[in-house]
């Protein structure tokens, strides 16, 4: 590989593939389709294997990136997936969805002055390709399973990202581990948020049936806080506990109208859409909520995940209304430069003031105040400014609030002795994620806000080892 630094110097990165605009906006097939063998070949070779591999420590689960990219280059993609697996048990979710942007690719010494190697692809690469050869091996970071232990058994309450990782870590470690799971089917997040065309639920599913093989059993339509709490289960017998229910309450903008026919929350019209099947209408009988044009506020992840819903479902024009300018847009440039090209409109520097109804309470239209940039925030995003006297109005009979979560109150309420921080998320310790009654643990966004899928796999990961180390 000693020649290969002259020609990585002047190469970008390999295109991946993707469905043609007007055609994606049609349907909800997945919209990157991957890359082929030698276009992964080809972009792996241009890993510089530095000495000190910033990448991996830019990554939440710390994958020997270095690592699995030089056994691919070797075309040994055995090997490049079991280093991939030794610290992350979801990578077919994780290279399609996770920010590597800001993570792994954004600490890639060659992205200093060219592309970053295409980390994320070539993850997703490796685990399309590779077929494993036993749930054990595929879902944990050890060649054998232990055998079962009969005098210990785990809990996990929610199955979403961080739990999962709880899961597979310990299952593979002989302790038998019960997911519990407020809605019909597990997965949390990856099942009911990310659309089909991002994260189709066939990757979702092969990850959860290699679980279900590994021994791990998932009980739906349990509530934590209602049809169990903590203390049911540690008088049940089990011997510690994880929390990862997330952080799905919706907030909203406490404006007039908000309560109007066609004003829905992100995460209700998702949830319809993703875990509903609404997309897959008469096949499936959950309908979907009609509309010709639609608002979406926000514009995260989540805001870009519902105005391309929207539009597959049929929409003749959706807007994304945002506050601040598209460079202070909070989700994955990918995101927004899909949206874009799909002909979603963006309506930047507008704060929804008002939603307006029929005389039979259906959104008719949204006024929105014009907005300035002024001075940076915390976050370092430059603050909107109103400009009074400045609104405007447009029709649309459909509105999405997408402007951010919070912590569901349910199991948290029921837990008295659980300890909160002020903003009402769990306190957990970095560390470990015990939580404020012992053997008691979390991670996610529970404990950290909205994040991202890879870095509660991260917390999950911390807390499964703690678990372990306490109970063998």
């Amino acid at each position: 590989m000693a020649d290969v630094k002259k020609i990585k110097k002047v190469r970008g990165r390999v295109p991946m593939p993707h469905q043609d605009a007007a055609r994606r906006g049609t349907n909800f097939d997945e919209v990157a389709l991957g890359y082929s063998r030698a276009q992964a070949l080809l972009e792996a070779d241009r890993c510089l294997q530095c000495k000190v591999p910033l990448c991996q420590k830019g990554c939440p689960v710390e994958i020997d990136i270095k690592g699995f990219i030089a056994a691919l280059c070797d075309e040994d993609l055995h090997g490049a997936y079991d280093i991939i697996r030794k610290t992350n048990s979801l990578p077919a979710v994780c290279g399609r969805v996770c920010p590597q942007e800001s993570q792994c690719e954004g600490m890639c010494i060659l992205g200093k002055k060219h592309e970053p190697v295409a980390i994320g692809r070539l993850e997703r690469y490796v685990a399309d390709t590779f077929a494993a050869e036993s749930a054990c091996e595929d879902i944990t970071d050890l060649d054998t399973c232990s055998l079962k232990r009969e005098d210990l058994k785990v809990a996990c309450i929610g199955a979403g990202p961080s739990s999962l990782t709880v899961a597979g870590y310990l299952a593979g470690r002989g302790i038998p581990v019960d997911v519990f799971e407020a809605l019909h089917e597990p997965g949390g997040v990856l099942i009911y948020g990310i659309p089909e065309f991002r994260l189709p639920k066939a990757v979702v599913g092969r990850e959860l049936a290699g679980l279900k093989e590994l021994g791990v059993n998932f009980k739906c339509n349990w509530v934590g806080g209602k049809t169990i709490t903590i203390q049911d289960m540690f008088d049940d017998g089990y011997n510690a506990i994880f929390i990862g229910v997330g952080a799905g309450l919706p907030r909203f903008l406490n404006v007039s109208g908000e309560n109007l026919v066609g004003v829905f929350s992100a995460n209700e019209y998702l949830t319809r859409v993703n875990l509903g099947r609404a997309y897959e209408f008469p096949n499936y009988d959950t309908p979907a909520y009609k509309a010709r044009r639609v608002a979406v506020l926000g514009a995260g992840n989540v805001a870009m995940d519902a105005a391309r819903t929207a539009l597959r479902m049929g929409a003749e024009e959706v807007s994304i209304v945002y506050r601040r300018s598209e460079d202070e847009m909070p989700a994955r440039r990918e995101e927004i430069e899909h949206a874009i090209e799909e002909g979603i409109k963006i309506r930047c520097l507008c704060g929804p003031s008002a939603f307006h109804g029929d005389n039979q309470g259906r959104l008719k239209a949204l006024t929105v105040q014009k907005m300035a940039l002024g001075e940076p925030d915390d976050s370092g995003r430059c603050s909107p400014v109103c400009l009074e006297g400045e609104t405007e109005q447009f029709r649309c009979d459909m509105a999405i609030i997408a402007v951010g979560t919070r912590p569901n109150p349910i199991l948290l309420e029921a837990t008295p002795d659980l300890e909160l921080n002020k903003w009402g998320y769990v306190t957990a310790d970095p560390e470990t994620g015990e939580t404020s009654i012992p053997n008691v643990f979390a991670g996610g966004d529970i404990v950290t806000g909205a994040a991202t899928v890879i870095s509660a796999m991260g917390a999950g990961r911390k807390a499964a080892r703690e678990i372990a180390n306490r109970l063998l």
